[in-house]
């Protein structure tokens, strides 16, 4: 029998949170072609403007053991710089995972910067096992928001 389980993770940034969700979550299609050239291929929305139910595609390079994968917006709240997703396509979905979602949100911290949050959860097939996968998710995660803030530090007017 298939099995839920989740993570989660926090990242610190020294960028304030609304800029760090626009550029490292909404726009991310965007950015993470320029900004991880050897992870990401290409990025590009397939179905909707950024709202509820818009579905992004992501091209990955031979560094992923995957080479696409679809997310569904299922969950936005840009005030609260809030959204959730579900992988609807590749990463795995179909070969090792059932489902999975991520709920990611970048709250204010007190030294003007943010703390982005993400918590995710998936369903794995019948007899597979996890073992390093959730310590590579979480650093894809950290590099993500690594990569974007160090694009909005060094373009300071970006995503204002």
């Amino acid at each position: 029998m298939a099995s839920t389980n989740s993570w989660t993770h926090e990242i610190e940034s020294s960028v304030a949170a609304p800029r760090l969700f626009r550029a490292g979550v909404m726009d991310w299609h965007t950015l993470a072609p320029k900004l991880a050239p050897h992870i990401v291929a290409s990025a590009h929305p397939v179905n909707g403007e950024g709202s509820i139910g818009s579905v992004r595609q992501f091209n990955f390079t031979s560094a992923m053991p995957f080479s696409v994968m679809k997310e569904r917006l299922e969950f936005l709240d840009e005030e609260k710089c809030e959204c959730k997703s579900t992988l609807i396509e590749g990463g795995g979905i179909g070969s090792a995972i059932e489902t999975a979602t991520s709920h990611i949100k970048v709250e204010p911290a007190a030294n003007g910067g943010s703390v982005v949050k993400v918590d995710s959860t998936y369903k794995l097939l019948p007899g597979v096992e996890v073992n390093d996968e959730i310590t590579k998710a979480r650093e894809s995660v950290t590099a993500i928001f690594k990569a974007a803030e160090a694009y909005l530090i060094a373009n300071p007017d970006a995503y204002n």
